[in-house]
């Protein structure tokens, strides 16, 4: 079994062959279209129609191509969640972020956080640094 990427409502498999398939549009919800993204984690290579370009620093809201329930996060400003499940059927949520050009990427298995990668993790470190009971704050 190969690696599984998962709608985080409906459970939908989101991956086909090498990529990771969401939709996505502008905040503003002025442009919108798929964007497949590569499911190695810490590689940031994505590919859209030519007509659909994700602008760098422009906020995506990505939603499930299945249920189009919205992936973002409510919990974690600008992140977006999903979930993996490898091949030890193992679950992660996988948290990456909403704006184009970040490259965060964090793996979590309950409260702990697995892995992280990308150089602008700095910015998200608060979220998963604090306390539990102290996150409300953030």
């Amino acid at each position: 079994m190969a690696t599984e990427y998962l709608c985080k409502v409906c459970r939908g498999l989101l991956n086909v062959k090498t990529s990771i398939v969401l939709a996505a549009s502008k905040v503003n919800g002025s442009e919108r279209g798929l964007i497949f993204l590569n499911p190695e984690i810490g590689n940031y290579v994505t590919t859209t129609h030519p007509s659909f370009r994700i602008e760098e620093g422009e906020e995506y809201t990505y939603t499930c191509p299945i249920c189009h329930s919205q992936l973002n996060s409510a919990k974690y400003k600008h992140l977006v969640r999903i979930i993996m499940v490898d091949d030890d059927k193992k679950e992660f949520n996988i948290y990456f972020s909403g704006i184009a050009g970040e490259k965060c990427t964090y793996k979590i298995r309950g409260d702990k956080v697995e892995g992280k990668t990308g150089p602008d993790v700095k910015i998200y470190d608060k979220y998963f640094e604090v306390p539990e009971e102290d996150r409300k704050y953030l």
